[in-house]
């Protein structure tokens, strides 16, 4: 008898059935314990799954799928793309006599630029920092989300790019501050990202949460679950108040509401597997949320 057996991760069990079952060959797959429990992840220990010496796996077709790089992909060059085409007016999208002009507000041109920043950064995160896992996202459910971000970002680059359209009220100091703002929360939230990775990514099974570093965008860690939806909020508020545009305002607040919904079930999901976990932490808005 061995005293302390290695563990055995749940991926060997997924490798060996793939191996002797043509079906569970099929890469989007959902496995469980139980037939009502929810999917068993690859780095879930057998040992400490809640079954005797014997146990009963389900299996599941999940239907088509994408990776994760996939998705965050297909949700970001949409919106970049989309609003370029009407920030250089092509044809049919205003009156034929505005095709391929310029807006004479420097805030169009600067609201371009921090568009384009914003989901460049993204992309790069996308490509060369976020750590995914082997889960997916059925395919309906992508079209949804694409068919969501591509068209806010149509109806807001509408109405910024129009030629119709009229400066903030407070002119060049309400559009300097909110660059200001805007500048400091995409650093925040790509300082967070890369926080996020180096957990990830330091070749430790264990699993721990993350905490503030000597990067001084990390100390909002301080305070809440998830600095990184925080600064993705406060960097739409300012895009808002940038722009003073109401479609951006309608867009930063459900993007604030579907945030929290996720800030909150991570915020949980801490507490309940560590016992350590810090109490002051909000889970996305300090003190408050």
């Amino acid at each position: 008898m061995v005293d302390n057996p290695e563990p055995i991760f749940f991926t060997v069990i997924k490798t060996f059935s793939a191996s002797i079952s043509e079906e569970a060959e099929f890469v989007y797959s959902h496995f469980s314990s139980s037939s009502e429990e929810k999917s068993l992840r690859d780095d879930e220990i057998l040992q400490s799954l809640p079954v005797g010496t014997t146990a009963t796996m389900y299996f599941r077709d999940l239907g088509p799928q994408l990776g994760w790089t996939m998705v965050f992909l297909a949700e970001c060059i949409g919106p970049l793309l989309t609003y370029l085409l009407f920030y250089f007016r092509v044809p049919y999208i205003y009156s034929h006599r505005y095709a391929f002009t310029s807006s004479p507000h420097p805030v169009v041109i600067l609201a371009c630029a921090c568009h384009t920043f914003h989901y460049m950064k993204r992309l790069i995160e996308t490509i060369f920092v976020h750590r995914f896992s082997h889960g997916t996202m059925p395919l309906r459910t992508i079209v949804r989300n694409c068919a969501y971000y591509w068209g806010f970002s149509a109806w807001l680059a509408y109405y910024i790019n129009h030629p119709l359209y009229t400066p903030p009220s407070y002119g060049e100091i309400q559009i300097n501050y909110a660059l200001v703002m805007f500048v400091i929360c995409e650093l925040g939230n790509f300082s967070i990202h890369l926080t996020l990775n180096n957990i990830r990514g330091d070749g430790s099974r264990a699993r721990r949460f993350p905490v503030p570093t000597k990067n001084p965008f990390t100390w909002l860690f301080f305070f809440v679950s998830c600095p990184n939806y925080t600064y993705e909020v406060g960097a739409w508020v300012s895009f808002s108040i940038m722009t003073q545009c109401l479609p951006v305002a309608l867009y930063t607040l459900l993007g604030f509401i579907q945030m929290s919904i996720w800030a909150k079930g991570k915020h949980r999901a801490y507490i309940r597997e560590f016992k350590d976990y810090p109490s002051l932490r909000m889970a996305i808005i300090p003190l408050i949320l």
